[in-house]
């Protein structure tokens, strides 16, 4: 019931942060991008919790990710935005520790993991002739959450474990994963709304997804 209610309350912040995405108001977004991002928070802190490792693990990567979105409403300036790639690869490193904590190899996950370094690589390669200076963190930041997406294939791959909780976090890893596309677009190839149109609803479902998976897993 309770995370009925977050969901409810989150679309109509979701709808208010691409109005105000749409118009580049900084202050729209720092009355709407903030409170959306504590709510996966709370998300992960309600129900019940069976695996306290996995809940730290994971609850501490989404406040990581919280302080990264807090950091990219200033998109413009060049430290702001290094500190919210930063946040976000450290909350990338957490998520997947906790995925990998779970994961169990097999047939499918190793084809996954062979499709994530050829489309992690067909995107670096986009990517390399706009990106300068920010060349080694980028590397860094698509290594990472490469394999993050690798941990949670292979965590799908666990039928040991709640089969909704693995479909989450396979999900919600893929949709972080393509939203990071489109933030890479805005910031280095062509700036443009769709990019925000796009890759936010896709990062907060990934979030809420990622974040439902406490309570499942």
């Amino acid at each position: 019931m309770l995370n009925t209610a977050i969901l409810m309350l989150a679309l109509p912040l979701l709808a208010a942060l691409l109005f105000y995405a749409k118009r580049e108001s900084t202050r729209g977004l720092l009355l709407t991008k903030p409170f959306l991002s504590a709510l996966f928070v709370m998300t992960a802190l309600v129900g019940p919790h069976t695996n306290p490792k996995y809940l730290v693990l994971i609850l501490s990567g989404l406040l990581l990710c919280m302080a990264g979105d807090v950091f990219l409403i200033f998109f413009s300036s060049k430290k702001l935005f290094m500190a919210g790639l930063v946040s976000f690869l450290m909350g990338h490193v957490l998520y997947s520790i906790a995925f990998f904590s779970m994961a169990s190899p097999g047939t499918p996950a190793l084809i996954v993991v062979a499709l994530c370094l050829m489309i992690s690589g067909s995107v670096f390669a986009w990517l390399k002739p706009h990106l300068g200076a920010m060349l080694v963190p980028v590397v860094a930041y698509i290594s990472v959450i490469t394999v993050m997406v690798i941990g949670a294939a292979l965590l799908m791959g666990n039928e040991q474990l709640n089969f909704a909780g693995r479909t989450l976090t396979f999900s919600g890893a893929i949709l972080f994963y393509v939203s990071d596309i489109f933030v890479a677009r805005h910031r280095f190839i062509k700036k443009e709304y769709v990019n925000r149109l796009a890759g936010l609803p896709l990062y907060y479902a990934g979030q809420f997804m990622i974040a439902y998976t406490t309570a499942l897993l």
